[in-house]
C-alpha cells in the first residue's frame, strides 16, 4: 500500500470522523427545528403565495402565525395521535410489526444458520459472487449480516491460504454498499422509505403515483428495481474484488490467531435440523399465504366497478407472516424456542433496537405536521424548485436525478442511519423535485435516496458498524486503521455509484416500471 495513500485516506477518514461528530443527533436536529419553524411564522404569518397543482391548477397558500391560540391548540391536540401514532395512515405501527416478525426469525438463530450452512458451501471460484449475493440479501437481518457473514468470509479465505481480508471487503460491500437492494419484498427498509415517502408526497399535494398515474404501493413502489440492483451489484462486487482488491490484497502477509477456526461458524447439528424444519415451514408458510391470496385476499371488483387487489394492499402483513412461521419451524426444532414465552422475548428484544425511532419519529413527525400546517412546507419546497427552475434544471431530469443522488451521498458520510436522514431529506426533496419536473416522482426521488445512502456507507466511519468490522479486520493484520479500511473499500464504492446510479437512470430514461 502507498504510504503517501495511506496518509491522505487517514486524513480524510479522520477529517470526516471529526466533522461527523460536530454535527448533532438527527433528533436534536428536529428539536431545534420547532423554535426556528416558530420564528419563522411570525416573521411570515400571513404571507401568501402560489404554486402549480399536479393537474396545472394553481393553489394558493397562506403561512400561519402558530404563536396564535387556536395554533398552538392544534399542536398540543395532535401531539400524541394525530402528528405521530397515526401519522402518515399509521406508518410507526406498520414499521413496527414488520420489525416484530424480522425478530422472530432473526432471534430465532434462522439467518445466522442459513448464511453459516451457505457460506460454508460455497465453491472457490463462485465465492467473491456468492458472498456479495449473500451480503445484499442479508439486509433483512442486518446483525447476522454484519456478525456472522463478515467474519465467516474472512474464514472461508483463510482457509484456502489467501488473504482473508479479501473475503470480508466482499462481504462487507455486499451487506453495507448493497444495503437498499433485495430480493425480498416488504423489508422494513421498504416500509420505512415507502410509506415515508407517501406521507412527504402527500402533504404538499404531489401525487402518489408513477409519472403514467398509476398508484404506488409504498412496500413494493421498488421492487424491480431493487431485485434487477441485486443481481447487478452481485455481479459488480464480485469483478471489483476480482479487478481491484484480490491484486492489492492477495500478495500481503495476514495472521491467523490460534484461537480462530472454521468449525466456530460451522451450523451445528441443532442448527441444521432446525433448518429442516424451516424448510417444512416454508412450504406451510407458501400454502397459508397462497390460500388467503386465493380466498379472502383474493381480488375482486367492487360496487363502482374498481378491480381491488387486497393481496398487494396487504403484502406487508403477509411477508411479516412468513417470516414469523419459518422463525416459530426453526426455533422451536433447533432449540432455541423451547415455550411460548421465548418467543415473546424474541419480539421484546427486536422491539429494544426501535426505542430510538420512536424518540425520533416522534419529534421528526410532529415537526414534519406542524411544517403541513402552517404552510412553511410548502414554503420551502417552492422556494427550492423556484430556484432550480432558475437554473433551468426542469429541462434536464437525468441531472436533477444524479444531483440529489451525489447530495444524499456526501451527507452520508456525515450523518449514519437511513431513517433520520431520510427524515431530514425526504420531505424537502420528494416534494420540491416533483414541482421542479413531474417526471420526478416520489418512487424515483426515493430509489436515488436509496442508491447514494447505501453506496457511500463503507467509506464512513460514522456507519454503526464500522468500527466493528475494524476490529474483526485487524484480527488478521493487527494495526489496521480505518484509513486503510477505506481505501480496501474505496473501489467498491465508487463502482457501486457509478453502476447503480447507471441502472436507476436506464430504468428512469426507458420509463421502465421501478416496482409494482
Amino acid at each position: 500500500m502507498n504510504p503517501g495513500d495511506q496518509d491522505k485516506s487517514q486524513s480524510f477518514s479522520r477529517w470526516v470522523e471529526r466533522v461527523g461528530h460536530k454535527i448533532p443527533d438527527p433528533v436534536i436536529i428536529f428539536m431545534s427545528f420547532y423554535p426556528i419553524a416558530f420564528i419563522a411564522t411570525i416573521l411570515l404569518g400571513g404571507h401568501t403565495f402560489e404554486t402549480m397543482g399536479a393537474g396545472g391548477e394553481t393553489i394558493s397558500y397562506q403561512i400561519l402565525p402558530m404563536y396564535e391560540s387556536e395554533h398552538v391548540r392544534w399542536i398540543f391536540d395532535n401531539a400524541l395521535l394525530r402528528n405521530w401514532l397515526a401519522f402518515g395512515n399509521g406508518v410507526l405501527a406498520v414499521i413496527l410489526v414488520v420489525m416484530l416478525a424480522i425478530g422472530v426469525a432473526e432471534n430465532s438463530g434462522l439467518f445466522a444458520a442459513l448464511i453459516k450452512r451457505v457460506g460454508t458451501h460455497i465453491p472457490q471460484a463462485w465465492l467473491p459472487l456468492l458472498l456479495m449475493f449473500l451480503g445484499i440479501t442479508s439486509s433483512v437481518a442486518t446483525d447476522a449480516g454484519y456478525l456472522v457473514l463478515i467474519p465467516l468470509a474472512g474464514l472461508l479465505y483463510a482457509g484456502l491460504g489467501r488473504n482473508p481480508l479479501i473475503g470480508m471487503a466482499t462481504a462487507f460491500a455486499g451487506v453495507s454498499a448493497g444495503f437498499s437492494a433485495n430480493l425480498i419484498p416488504g423489508t422494513p427498509i421498504d416500509v420505512i422509505i415507502g410509506m415515508n415517502a407517501q406521507v412527504f408526497a402527500e402533504s404538499q399535494g404531489v401525487p402518489f403515483t408513477t409519472a403514467e398515474g398509476v398508484p404506488l404501493r409504498p412496500a413494493t413502489m421498488h421492487y424491480w428495481f431493487i431485485a434487477t440492483s441485486t443481481v447487478v451489484l452481485a455481479f459488480t462486487g464480485a469483478w471489483v474484488t476480482r479487478r481491484f482488491v484480490e491484486p492489492k490484497l492477495d500478495g500481503q502477509p495476514f495472521e491467523l490467531p490460534p484461537e480462530i477456526g472454521l468449525n466456530e461458524f460451522e451450523a451445528s447439528a441443532a442448527e441444521r435440523k432446525g433448518l429442516r424444519a424451516a424448510g417444512f415451514g416454508l412450504l406451510v408458510a407458501a400454502a397459508a399465504i397462497g390460500g388467503l391470496a386465493l380466498g379472502p385476499l383474493g381480488a375482486y371488483t367492487d360496487a363502482e366497478g374498481t378491480r381491488v387487489l387486497p393481496f398487494l394492499n396487504n403484502i406487508i402483513l403477509l411477508i411479516s407472516l412468513f417470516f414469523i412461521i419459518e422463525g416459530l419451524f426453526f426455533g422451536y426444532a433447533s432449540g432455541n424456542f423451547r415455550r411460548v414465552g421465548d418467543v415473546v422475548k424474541a419480539m421484546v428484544k427486536q422491539m429494544n433496537t426501535m426505542g430510538y425511532i420512536l424518540v425520533l419519529t416522534f419529534f421528526s413527525y410532529n415537526f414534519l405536521g406542524l411544517l403541513s400546517y402552517s404552510g412553511l412546507g410548502s414554503y420551502i419546497t417552492y422556494l427550492g424548485a423556484e430556484g432550480l427552475v432558475a437554473l433551468g434544471l426542469q429541462q434536464f431530469p437525468v441531472l436533477l436525478l444524479i444531483g440529489f443522488v451525489l447530495t444524499t451521498a456526501v451527507i452520508n458520510l456525515f450523518i449514519g442511519g437511513l431513517t433520520s436522514k431520510w427524515m431530514l431529506l425526504g420531505p424537502i426533496f420528494v416534494p420540491m423535485l416533483y414541482f421542479v419536473n413531474p417526471a420526478m416522482t416520489p418512487d424515483l426521488v426515493a430509489a436515488a435516496f436509496r442508491v447514494a445512502d447505501s453506496a457511500t456507507n463503507i467509506i464512513t466511519p460514522m456507519m454503526v458498524y464500522s468500527g466493528v468490522i475494524l476490529a474483526f479486520m485487524r484480527k488478521y493484520r493487527p494495526g489496521l486503521g480505518f484509513g486503510d479500511m477505506l481505501l480496501i473499500m474505496l473501489p467498491y464504492s465508487i463502482v457501486f455509484m457509478i453502476v447503480w446510479t447507471a441502472l436507476l437512470v436506464t430504468f428512469f430514461v426507458f420509463s421502465i416500471p421501478l416496482g409494482f
